[in-house]
């Protein structure tokens, strides 16, 4: 799932340094710096909001990185109350398919903000973050050590719930309801950046895959920011999932006090944060089964 990387021999006759290549057995790829540039990416477009030019030059560039890297990409496009979305599907892998899913859409108003409530929000963690740790696990997955087709999703139109009457995950709904094959399981990551990081169990998710996806975060010495206790009942892109009995799990952290207001900005993402979970996610895909 990363760039081939040439003979050593043929390096070093060429002077050639490929700093993406895995050198070393068991290394840790999975860089937090790089995806909070992701962050910075996203952030540098402006307010993302389903049928915005922002939101759909978003789209662009999550493709444009997964062709990069050499996933096999493609779009799904719906409309919905006549706006116009799209859901984005990178593939690599061979094997049981499983998803790694987030929306990449942030809310069109700040409606939970004390001052200003009719401004967009810049999604820096909701959104931005679920978006950057997966386009960082496009380029640090080591293909040779997964035994499954792994789809990484990118849906629109999570965020617009509550709001002109839309539901929330509205793309993720489209993208279950069209769904031919069914996935080993949907792993979703939402607002995961904080820097104050706490990711509880989370009642609408599959127990034993929750279990299992905070024991690797254990093995790693992340408990004290995966904690193994429940906490919240979410509605989010994983519900569509878990309502067709496909394997489902929520990874959020729902303590967050920028949700839905202006300061929801990058300065609030921290890259550790998204390092511990691309770690989790990394490890989970790729440790001993």
């Amino acid at each position: 799932m990363r760039n081939k990387c040439w003979p050593l021999i043929a390096v070093a006759f060429l002077g050639v340094l490929t700093s993406g290549c895995r050198t070393f057995p068991g290394q840790q790829t999975f860089e937090g710096q790089r995806a909070y540039q992701h962050v910075i990416a996203q952030c540098d477009l402006g307010p993302r909001p389903t049928g915005s030019a922002a939101g759909w030059a978003t789209g662009d560039y999550i493709i444009a990185e997964l062709e990069e890297l050499g996933w096999a990409v493609t779009s799904q496009e719906f409309t919905y109350k006549g706006i116009k979305g799209r859901n984005i599907v990178g593939r690599q892998g061979r094997g049981p398919s499983v998803i790694l899913g987030t929306h990449y859409d942030t809310r069109p108003f700040a409606d939970y903000d004390p001052v200003d409530k009719n401004q967009p929000i810049l999604g820096a963690n909701d959104g931005g973050s679920g978006v950057a740790v997966l386009l960082e696990l496009a380029r640090s997955l080591d293909e040779s050590k997964i035994q499954k087709e792994v789809w990484l999703v990118f849906f629109d139109a999570e965020d617009r719930g509550k709001l002109d009457g839309w539901p929330f995950s509205v793309g993720a709904e489209f993208f279950a309801r069209e769904l031919k094959e069914t996935p080993e399981y949907v792993v979703v990551v939402d607002m995961i950046g904080d820097t104050d990081q706490n990711i509880f169990f989370e009642h609408n998710s599959d127990p034993a895959l929750q279990k299992q996806i905070w024991a690797v975060a254990a093995s790693l010495g992340y408990q004290e920011y995966f904690v193994p206790e429940y906490k919240w009942s979410l509605t989010d892109d994983h519900m569509p999932f878990a309502k067709r009995g496909i394997k489902a799990v929520d990874i959020i952290d729902f303590d967050y006090p920028h949700w839905h207001t202006t300061q929801d900005t990058p300065d609030k993402v921290s890259p550790e944060s998204l390092q511990r979970v691309g770690r989790v996610l990394e490890e989970l895909l790729e440790g001993k089964k």
